[in-house]
């Protein structure tokens, strides 16, 4: 993509943070600045690409030239990468004077200087962070349009919607299946050839490219199929259906987040936001809230997760927990395997063998299979089954084999029996080793859940008991909470060590503005606290440095009573030496203060 602006000074416009200036300040585009600016304006088509094709990589070239009053003619180019890998910002690729670097001899070393382009992991953060703060605006806007100018849809209907038109224009250009586009939906009365029929057709074609088990793939489709194919939907008005309305409004809002590779859980944030659609009562929003992406590393870490894990969630929501473990896995695999060709081959066996998760909401259900998908595909074994009921088999493809799971993390939800530690009893039960880390509401630990505590302690091992901050699910939800660490396969003794955390002060500022762009801060080395807690649960004591000794306590529980999980360090008031010599020093100073006050003046002697 090459503009030419004709003016001096137009080249390019950054933030202050070296990046092409093509968001204001509230998180809108910058039209402003595209329009007037030759790399802006580039960048700015580049991501049209990256949104509304199956390209994944463009060279945005911008270009200015001018005249001097003696007829000198000057110009300037600005040359950057816009690719899925960078989020779609843009990297500045080199210094160019003009445009020769595409000439065919020298195009191939142009290429190989964009292939060593990299952003650094604090780059990589901020701009998934910003990106994140981006899909939370859009996806409120998106809902709020869609309730106020399309009538007679239902909150399932708004959900599956959604999941259909990402599904139908994400495409496999591999398996030439391609992104379906505004296009290709005609809004016809014709049968078998609706909008709805057009979109269900991509949709199986997309999910055969994927190769999901035919069981699998009949299941969403035929769910999908509820609602896409329903006459009203498809209804032709002034020569356009519904369907082609709201396919058109959510590929503008949300296409260029979805289509750009963004690792992270994206459909949590669908999740997070669609359960506001979906009309819960406050009851059940505590039961479906979303885990924050940080905390859900968190228990990855805590359960022990790397490249040879084999990883299950009894009550997986959107996945979230499933893609925190999944990209643990990954980046394991990458740490350790240097063959291309071997670490391929177990990216696809984390992928499809060693991940699974139980749903048993059909709504939710579909958001996890997208979100698995769109990471890649780990969606292989996401069940719509009832976790309570499950036999530990693999859901699709080795249906006659038990999973054999070595880590587990859960958010349960709260109002099932025990507060939920009825799925933490199931899980465990079913596990011969390894470890579990659960986030949970805290009352389960001292006294809600004590029989189901008590059995659990007959198989497993509480290492550790961590009490997480109060405001950790602002906004979402109103639960204390605290997060309980295992090892499975060993009963616990009562002279075992557990260790308590007070994690209340996270480093992390949380705040509850409805229509802030960004609620979450990092205030005082958040990222460094988490990784000590993952520390002091593995190590102990000698990892202590940020935390300090009232944070952290050693100490014991009784198998027998389940209700003693949520202990806090002792505070001892016995007097120190120190005390003693204080409170004398304070006592005498005291009495000088008081004899000196009581000294009578030179006027009480002279008697004036």
């Amino acid at each position: 993509m090459i503009e030419y602006k004709g003016y001096k000074d137009k080249l390019i416009k950054l933030d202050a943070e070296g990046n092409v200036a093509n968001r204001t300040a509230k998180n809108q585009p910058d039209f402003a600045a595209i329009n007037s600016y030759a790399v802006n304006g580039a960048v700015h088509y580049a991501n049209a690409v990256l949104h509304y094709t199956s390209y994944t990589d463009v060279i945005a070239i911008g270009v200015t030239g001018y005249k001097e009053t003696s007829g000198k003619l000057n110009h300037l180019i600005g040359v950057y990468y816009v690719s899925k890998n960078n989020f779609g910002v843009g990297q500045k690729v080199d210094e160019y004077t003009d445009l020769s670097f595409l000439k065919k001899e020298h195009f191939s070393a142009f290429i190989e200087k964009v292939k060593q382009l990299s952003l650094s992991q604090d780059e990589i953060e901020k701009l998934k962070e910003r990106r994140e703060q981006e899909i939370t605006a859009s996806l409120v806007k998106l809902n709020n349009d869609i309730f106020k100018s399309e009538k007679g849809l239902s909150e399932n209907d708004r959900v599956y919607l959604v999941v259909a038109s990402i599904m139908a224009t994400l495409g496999d250009v591999e398996n030439n299946v391609y992104p379906l586009t505004k296009a290709d939906l005609k809004s016809s009365n014709e049968r078998n050839n609706t909008d709805g029929d057009i979109m269900i057709r991509k949709i199986e074609s997309f999910l055969d490219a994927k190769k999901l088990p035919k069981d699998k793939k009949d299941l969403i489709v035929r769910t999908l199929q509820n609602t896409l194919t329903t006459d009203n939907i498809n209804k032709v008005d002034d020569g356009e259906s519904q369907l082609k309305r709201v396919f058109i409004k959510i590929v503008d809002d949300l296409g260029v987040y979805y289509k750009i590779g963004l690792n992270t859980d994206f459909t949590g944030k669908l999740f997070n936001e669609m359960y506001s659609w979906l009309g819960f009562t406050q009851d059940q929003l505590n039961d479906v809230v979303l885990t924050p992406p940080y905390v859900a590393t968190l228990l990855c870490r805590l359960a022990r997760v790397n490249k040879d894990s084999f990883v299950w969630d009894f009550a997986t929501g959107s996945a979230g927990l499933l893609v925190a473990a999944m990209n643990e896995m990954l980046a394991d695999a990458k740490k350790k395997i240097k063959s291309p060709e071997e670490l391929a081959r177990k990216s696809a066996e984390i992928k499809a063998n060693q991940l699974l998760g139980l749903e048993i909401l059909s709504n939710v259900y579909m958001l996890a299979v997208l979100n698995m998908i769109m990471m890649g595909d780990g969606s292989s074994n996401i069940l719509n089954k009832d976790s309570l009921k499950f036999d530990g088999h693999y859901g699709f493809g080795k249906t006659d084999e038990k999973f054999p799971a070595d880590a587990f993390i859960l958010n349960p939800p709260y109002s099932a029996e025990g507060n939920g530690m009825v799925f933490v009893e199931k899980a465990l039960s079913m596990m011969n080793k390894g470890y579990a880390a659960i986030i949970i509401q805290n009352s389960a630990g001292s006294g809600k859940a004590a029989e189901y505590n008590k059995r659990i302690l007959e198989h497993s091992t509480l290492l550790a008991s961590i009490k997480m901050p109060i405001d950790l699910f602002i906004g979402k939800s109103s639960v204390l909470t605290n997060i309980y660490v295992f090892r499975v396969g060993e009963a616990h003794q009562k002279d075992d060590v557990v260790k308590f955390i007070d994690f209340s002060n996270d480093g992390y500022t949380r705040s509850d503005r409805k229509k802030a762009s960004r609620n979450l801060f990092d205030t005082d080395r958040a990222k460094e606290r988490y990784q000590e807690v993952v520390d002091l649960v593995r190590f102990g004591k000698t990892k202590l440095n940020i935390l300090t000794e009232k944070e952290y306590y050693e100490g014991h529980i009784d198998p027998e009573k389940g209700n003693d999980w949520n202990q806090t360090a002792p505070i001892d008031t016995r007097p120190t030496l120190d005390d003693f010599k204080k409170t004398i020093s304070d006592y005498l100073a005291w009495e000088v203060s008081t004899l000196l006050k009581n000294q009578p003046t030179e006027d009480d002697r002279l008697g004036k």
